[in-house]
């Protein structure tokens, strides 16, 4: 088991940290830059290029059914779920096979709505609700796929 994460926006990095140090799993953090990480045995960083999706290929390149994967990405989420790994989104949201295509949809009628001018706004912003459901889904999740090895 490991926990891959798309780092560079992760607003639940600590977070990460202290599920994975509890459950003794890997993290690897991939980023565009340096990000400052917990000088520990299971944390390693990964810094990509700055290409376009530089960071999301190198995570789907090895999400797998033993990867759980940490993004707010839609597509990524999508790629990685093909690729048999758990994902799961900083607000604690568990993406699935049932509810990934419905997500890819509502986000190209968003980027529609944006390139024709559309003031639609953000996401909501992140709160302390957001925090303690990640940190239940992704500690379910690793005793999910504890069980299932």
């Amino acid at each position: 088991m490991r926990i891959l994460v798309d780092a560079d926006a992760c607003p639940v990095k600590d977070e990460i940290y202290k599920v994975a140090f509890r459950h003794a799993v890997p993290v690897t953090i991939v980023s565009n830059s340096p990000i400052r990480t917990p000088a520990h045995d299971l944390i390693s960083r990964v810094v990509v290029s700055d290409g376009f999706d530089a960071a999301d290929d190198w995570i789907a390149e090895r999400a797998d059914g033993a990867a759980v994967c940490v993004t707010a990405d839609i597509l990524l989420a999508d790629r990685c779920l093909k690729a048999g790994a758990t994902v799961i989104a900083p607000n604690g949201k568990l993406f699935t096979a049932n509810s990934i295509g419905s997500a890819v949809a509502t986000r190209a009628i968003m980027a529609d709505l944006r390139a024709n001018g559309d003031a639609i706004g953000g996401p909501p912003p992140f709160t302390k609700a957001d925090r303690s459901r990640f940190l239940s889904a992704l500690d379910d999740a690793l005793v999910r796929l504890r069980r299932q090895a």
